[in-house]
């Protein structure tokens, strides 16, 4: 964060000095809500938890160097006492973001929002100092926590959005007000909450509604391949950029093919020139999101040359989405146990379709650990059972169904796709799909493992990873 002295704070905030003898001592450190991470110079926000209140562990915060407190009460420390902490936080986000003035990216959509972020986030550290959202720290609390990472050498701050409901993402704007916005797609994840696609695409295109006008540089960055997407330019006044494989799109692929791993390799064309990519990572579904990517690093100034050779350098930089560790027996583990939903689990089995090649030149096949897809309201079955019957369809040899109802509709989906009813099992926990794969996997098979995350499956490919001392490849 930017330094402020602890009156600057509370100014900014709104907020009341409690218990401060110096209100010109800086606060130059991070700002934090785990006492345990308090470094020297920094700030905690004592916010209450569903088990524990952060105002008990003030004093540990300040012992390890915290120079101050936000507080909703005195707590015998140093402290600037608001009515809210959270609340706060947002308020002391924007004001730090509006003094720096830097570029703010922000990017929504169903399915993607992570691993585009990554991307983008690798393209323009290139470019100049750049501070991004940290795995998926992307809601009210998170949100302002990421921005209050930026400094005075920060030129570029890429956020991810997350919503629930409508006015989530227009609340997140006016914390930190982007220049460019990025929509991905609109999918079917969180539906059970929103009611449907339509309410979806209300709630994504509030980012859009956020920008400024062209004038003022304000840039939509929007996916032509997704008709509710691409509608959103008559949401906005910013200019449209437009990318994907449609005609229509300003930066687009072309000639996309997967090696025999499942990477893809593209052709990408933009107003500026066309260069060669080769994406580390796997899946077809990546080729997107490089595009909306590569669509800001061009609006920041990359050259197209540079794009391509970024993109083709960068990994992965969260845990858990489509992690590929090959084990020195031959097994290849794709964790990509961080979260599920319909359009993500499609994506993930297509990925595992495309390595398959492969692994059956080296005798091996391909499963499947799934689990629940968590907030699908009234469409939890149709979309478990497709998604059991799309495994079957690409051809995986093994699905292994984990956990309570809904691994029955994914593990009933793909028999009663099947023809031999073996196509699939259905398992109680965890523990037990580690004890089947333990027994069954042999050199070259694949294991996709994929859940939301309430369910846990990572359990599962922690387990296969740590039986062998294997190398994370992407």
């Amino acid at each position: 964060m930017i330094a402020l002295t602890l009156a600057e704070v509370a100014q900014a905030i709104g907020g009341s000095m409690h218990d401060i003898p110096h209100p010109q001592v800086r606060v130059s450190g991070p700002v934090v809500i785990d006492s345990r991470e308090a470094r020297p110079g920094g700030l905690f926000a004592a916010l209450p938890g569903e088990r524990v209140d952060g105002h008990d562990f003030a004093q540990r915060a300040v012992d390890a160097g915290a120079v101050g407190v936000l507080a909703a009460r005195p707590v015998g420390v140093p402290a600037i006492v608001v009515d809210d902490v959270q609340t706060a936080l947002g308020a002391l986000a924007n004001h730090v973001i509006e003094r720096l003035g830097t570029s703010v990216v922000a990017l929504t959509g169903s399915s993607g929002k992570t691993s585009t972020k990554d991307l983008m986030a690798q393209l323009l550290e290139k470019l100049a100092p750049t501070v991004w959202t940290p795995g998926s720290f992307n809601n009210e609390l998170g949100l302002p926590l990421t921005a209050l990472r930026a400094d005075e050498t920060t030129r570029h701050l890429v956020l991810e959005m997350g919503a629930r409901g409508i006015g989530h993402i227009s609340y997140l704007t006016r914390l930190t007000p982007p220049r460019i916005g990025v929509v991905l797609n609109v999918g079917v994840a969180h539906i059970g909450e929103f009611g449907g696609r339509e309410q979806i695409a209300r709630a994504k295109g509030e980012l859009v509604e956020a920008l400024p006008d062209a004038e003022s540089g304000g840039v939509a960055v929007l996916n032509a391949d997704d008709p509710l997407v691409r509608a959103m330019a008559s949401r906005t006044r910013a200019r449209t950029v437009f990318f994907g494989e449609s005609d229509e799109a300003d930066v687009r692929a072309e000639s996309i093919r997967l090696d025999d791993r499942g990477r893809p390799e593209f052709t990408l064309r933009t107003p500026s020139g066309c260069a060669q990519v080769t994406l580390r990572l796997y899946g077809e579904h990546h080729v997107s999101n490089a595009l909306a990517a590569a669509a800001v690093a061009g609006e920041l100034g990359m050259p197209v040359p540079e794009i391509a050779a970024a993109l083709s350098q960068a990994g992965t930089l969260s845990r858990w989405r489509m992690e590929v560790t090959e084990r020195p027996d031959g097994v290849t583990v794709v964790n990509d146990a961080y979260n599920a939903n319909p359009d993500s689990m499609r994506a993930a089995l297509r990925a595992l379709a495309a390595m398959s090649g492969a692994s059956r030149r080296q005798g091996g096949r391909t499963w499947a650990v799934l689990g629940e897809m968590a907030e699908l309201g009234e469409e939890s079955f149709a979309e478990h059972d497709a998604v059991g019957r799309l495994a079957v369809r690409l051809n995986v040899s093994k699905l292994v169904a984990v956990g309570g109802q809904a691994a029955a509709w994914l593990d009933m989906g793909a028999k009663n796709e099947g023809s031999w009813g073996e196509e699939s099992v259905h398992v109680s926990d965890a523990e037990a799909a580690i004890d089947l794969l333990r027994n069954e996997l042999r050199p070259g098979d694949v294991v996709l493992v994929k859940a939301s995350r309430s369910v846990g499956l990572e359990r599962v490919a922690n387990a296969l990873v740590e039986t062998t001392e294997g190398e994370v490849i992407a």
